[in-house]
């Protein structure tokens, strides 16, 4: 029998609620990965709340703790790293230095980069640094790129004008190095109010999905987190990067009807958790 995929998790946890790895550790573990969780920061809480306790891990201890997982000759077996939210720059470095590694015991092994900026206005708060790192050294290093719009326009210097332009945006960041870039929320003048819509381009295709905008008092946190770690499970599982795009939106948006029908701000992730792994629904994304 195959063994299951393997994937180092390294992105923030919060003791209460669901954002970071908090937001995608169990629901990758449910679709059949093994996981190692790697916590950036522990947090009382995610920080969109306003407060919040806890601290940043120290960025030696990234290495260190690979460092720990060689030693028992179990580190070629990691067939993936996923890397999210980084309380500091020197975190951001020493989880290259880690990939380098792993790609070292496993030159098969990928690596996604959910370059996580912040939102001030919702009350995300990320480092000046961190977004520099994002922006230069990180997306050279990784084969998958999964920036919002936010993200996106930080990347290209500016806003788009169109559905064409934000294309023209993730091509030109293609270039920078990774083979694939997921939008994980388009916003461009013109698009529908009642559409959620995201893009996935690599060198020689692109897609567009659109799926229903739920409606939320509060948006909740971690759909960027659980989005990130689904595309990554599917395609350590066999999927090619279309279908792994397809599967990865209907999961997420049973995850949010079972959130929006419990009136949570939490995502209600144990209650969904069959839906996660079967989606009722299927969203089909449309060639650009």
């Amino acid at each position: 029998m195959k063994r299951s995929p393997h994937l180092l998790a390294i992105q923030s946890h919060v003791v209460f609620g669901h954002a970071g790895n908090s937001a995608a550790v169990f629901p990758m573990q449910r679709i059949g990965i093994n996981v190692w969780p790697l916590n950036t920061v522990q947090f009382s809480n995610h920080t969109q709340y306003g407060h919040w306790a806890g601290e940043v891990l120290a960025p030696q201890q990234i290495p260190a703790l690979v460092d720990g997982i060689a030693a028992i000759g179990e580190l070629g077996n990691c067939d993936a790293v996923l890397s999210g939210y980084l309380g500091s720059a020197a975190q951001g470095r020493a989880i290259l230095t880690a990939v380098e590694h792993i790609k070292r015991a496993n030159p098969r092994a990928l690596y996604l980069c959910d370059p996580v900026m912040g939102h001030p206005e919702k009350g995300c708060i990320v480092p000046q640094e961190v977004s520099d790192f994002l922006l230069d050294e990180a997306a050279a290093v990784a084969d998958f790129l999964c920036p919002n719009q936010l993200e996106l326009d930080s990347f290209s210097g500016r806003k788009p004008s169109s559905l064409l332009d934000c294309l023209a945006m993730a091509r030109a960041l293609l270039a920078r190095g990774p083979k694939a870039i997921i939008v994980k929320h388009l916003d461009y003048p013109g698009k529908p109010a009642d559409g959620f819509e995201m893009l996935l381009v690599t060198e020689h295709e692109s897609w567009h999905l659109r799926r229903p905008l739920l409606a939320f008092p509060r948006q909740p946190v971690g759909v960027g987190d659980l989005t990130s770690g689904l595309f990554l499970s599917k395609v350590l599982l066999g999927e090619d990067l279309r279908s792994a795009f397809e599967y990865t939106a209907s999961a997420v948006h049973e995850v949010l009807l079972e959130t929006q029908a419990c009136g949570s701000y939490e995502l209600e992730l144990i209650r969904a958790q069959d839906r996660i792994a079967h989606p009722r629904v299927k969203f089909e994304a449309t060639r650009l």
